[in-house]
């Protein structure tokens, strides 16, 4: 089983087309065909992990309210172990991003959400949740969206008590310190340029020397990179390896750092070396973002896209 830590998101899409420009100001009229949900933010690495045919577990908070309920009923559908999610009733909604989508583009996106960081009993709360299940699992999560679940207290006490198990971090800059001593980060590459506090990272002698500033800093085993149309460069501890990108069509970009994460421990936990976990998840991202919205990839997709891909 993998543990999922972070601040779950619902991801809403309005579908539509676009015929005609509104007479009542220069903004497109979009002609609703449907309106979805997925689970989103760090959820959609439940996603993710289930597309793999992975067992997981939810650690989060939402609110007492509809959103909050679909939550647990999609967990559910999804088989995820759901306990460690909280509802909680003092005035924090669930966090939802509505996105409006005509002619396979985004137009707009609105956001209802609550940024400040959960309360110390509820921070104690998910730590007593997290150590109950963390001794059956084989790999941790810890998915950042800096929407106030995953606060400096929380990280300090956390990663320090998972010791011993594969600890992967989908980071914010915002808290570079607290990830200090897992097994790995996956940021992107503007995220890992602000985290080491680099400018100018235009060439991959830079991203080496980032990664392993990176990884002396924070006490990791490795470092993903992941860089858009460039790929990945993956730093292992001893050398750094750049793998292309996979992707062939870039239609929607939506958490794929999401599937990625999810991948790479995944394929982590099942054995793989680094480099391995790597490339699988660099030809997972080749299929979510040849998807439009919040995509997953199971394996098959993957050993398609390996099989066709000239990577």
């Amino acid at each position: 089983m993998i543990l999922v830590i972070g601040d779950i998101i619902v991801d809403e899409f309005i579908w539509g087309d676009v015929t005609r420009i509104s007479p009542e100001a220069p903004v497109p009229v979009v002609n609703v065909g449907k309106v979805d949900r997925r689970l989103g933010g760090s959820a959609n690495v439940i996603r993710n992990l289930h597309a793999l045919d992975t067992p997981s577990a939810m650690f989060g908070v939402v609110g007492d309210d509809e959103p909050g309920a679909w939550v647990h009923h999609r967990l559910g559908e999804l088989s995820s172990d759901d306990s460690g999610v909280l509802t909680k009733t003092n005035n924090r909604p669930t966090a939802i991003k509505t996105r409006v989508i005509a002619q396979h583009q985004q137009i707009v996106r609105y956001d209802h959400e609550w940024n400040s960081n959960i309360d110390p009993a509820t921070q104690q709360w998910l730590l007593d949740a997290i150590r109950d299940k963390a001794k059956n699992a084989s790999a941790i999560i810890i998915s950042d969206y800096a929407k106030g679940v995953l606060t400096p207290e929380l990280l300090r006490k956390l990663i320090p008590e998972l010791q011993g198990k594969i600890i992967g971090v989908d980071p914010k800059p915002l808290n570079t310190e607290y990830y200090q001593d897992a097994t790995f980060i996956t940021p992107n590459l503007l995220e890992a340029s602000q985290m080491a506090n680099m400018d100018n990272i235009n060439t991959d002698t830079h991203v080496e020397t980032m990664a392993k500033h990176l990884h002396q800093k924070l006490g990791l085993s490795y470092i993903l990179i992941t860089r858009s149309e460039q790929g990945m460069t993956l730093f292992d501890g001893k050398q750094c390896h750049h793998i292309p990108t996979a992707a062939r069509d870039v239609f929607d970009v939506t958490g794929a750092g999401d599937t990625v994460i999810a991948v790479f421990t995944a394929s982590l936990a099942r054995g793989k070396t680094p480099l391995e976990a790597a490339k699988t998840a660099n030809f997972a991202a080749g299929v979510v973002v040849g998807k439009v919205g919040t995509a997953t990839a199971d394996w098959q997709e993957i050993e398609t896209m390996a099989n066709t891909s000239h990577v």
